[in-house]
């Protein structure tokens, strides 16, 4: 990945960071900065990343350079609630995730179902189909709140299924685990692996079925079997995948995403229980998402990013450390007292121009 790219795509991840507190400190009338927040890290970034990673051509492809322009089109235009101009831009985002997803794996997505096929790739696939059929939705619930309101529940909302724009994030990052566990796919290990594939991929929609009904005793269920999925993988990766230096970053990125099924959990216990007040969970909720964004996503993308480079030159204990202390402490934090937004803002840009730009080849600060 050219220097010029890892720039644009570590700006646009701190801009996100900055973006999320905006709404807390800068408000703005009839505005929601969350959604810019959440389109700049997963759709613009994430996505193009994805589709990057996908193709694997030594130079950024016309479709992936359009997915990129238009994927900011459509996050300004949803931030500023220009609805018809998102959903126009909607459908040429989802033509190009497709058109990509069929020259690689083909229109048909049968390889979920064949035994021989790699659980990577599996996931790989599941994470392009997840971003196609995410606008789509998206577009569906624009149309019926915005204009025919042909259904009405309260969690059917707009920011709802933007959080969605998320899952093809963790998908391709779960990719990257199993890649690296390939040579261990003998037929035991193979069928915990399509267990795990199936429960992930299956649970996470499940799940999200269950907010939409608001059905807190089913949440809780799949959100058990979620984290038992989630164990064994890091259980599998932790035993068997090669000692590398990816391997303690993506490691990292699996005790973020237990964190993430820890607090999920948590969260909805506490909305079970009778008095609920929403905001004396706001801190309990702010960390599963930080955990989940800006700890587990960011892993899966910065080896993407760096994924020729490895090994490259930096002290991972230290940038792990620091990628914790600022995911589950300041950055939270700094929804509360402005200051620690601050010093999580500077900790997430040292995270991400160090993962981004420290220097590759056989020196490896770590040996």
């Amino acid at each position: 990945m050219t220097t010029r790219l890892k720039l644009l795509f570590s700006f646009l991840m701190i801009t996100a960071l900055g973006l999320g507190y905006a709404d807390i400190y800068f408000p703005v009338d009839g505005l929601s900065f969350e959604r810019l927040h959440i389109f700049l890290f997963n759709l613009c970034t994430g996505g193009t990343i994805l589709l990057y990673y996908t193709e694997r051509q030594s130079a950024v492809s016309g479709r992936v350079k359009l997915f990129f322009l238009l994927s900011l089109v459509y996050a300004f235009c949803a931030f500023l609630k220009w609805y018809p101009v998102t959903l126009a831009v909607s459908v040429v985002l989802w033509g190009l995730v497709e058109k990509i997803r069929i020259s690689k794996f083909g229109i048909v997505p049968y390889q979920f179902f064949l035994p021989r096929v790699p659980v990577s790739e599996k996931f790989h696939q599941a994470s392009l189909l997840c971003l196609s059929i995410g606008i789509a939705m998206a577009s569906v619930v624009i149309i019926n709140n915005e204009y025919t309101h042909w259904v009405h529940m309260e969690k059917l909302t707009l920011d709802t299924f933007f959080l969605g724009y998320s899952f093809p994030l963790s998908l391709i990052t779960l990719s990257l685990v199993f890649g690296m566990l390939k040579k261990i796919e003998g037929p035991r290990s193979k069928s915990i692996m399509e267990i795990c594939f199936w429960t992930i991929t299956v649970g996470v929609i499940v799940f999200f079925i269950f907010i939409l009904f608001e059905r807190f005793w089913p949440q809780i269920f799949v959100t058990a079997a979620l984290f038992t999925a989630v164990v064994m993988v890091f259980m599998l990766y932790y035993t068997f995948a090669e000692n590398m230096q990816q391997k303690k970053f993506l490691t990292s990125g699996i005790g973020f995403l237990i964190v993430t099924a820890v607090t999920g959990i948590a969260y909805i216990c506490f909305q079970m229980q009778e008095g609920y007040d929403p905001l004396k969970t706001k801190w309990l909720l702010h960390v599963h998402v930080f955990a989940s964004l800006y700890g587990w996503n960011l892993c899966g993308l910065a080896v993407i990013c760096r994924f020729d480079d490895f090994p490259i030159r930096l002290h991972s204990a230290t940038v792990i450390l620091v990628h914790w202390l600022t995911a589950l402490v300041l950055a939270p934090l700094g929804i509360f007292q402005g200051w620690f937004a601050v010093l999580a803002i500077a900790g997430y840009a040292f995270i991400t121009l160090t993962l981004f730009f420290s220097g590759n080849g056989n020196i490896n600060y770590d040996q």
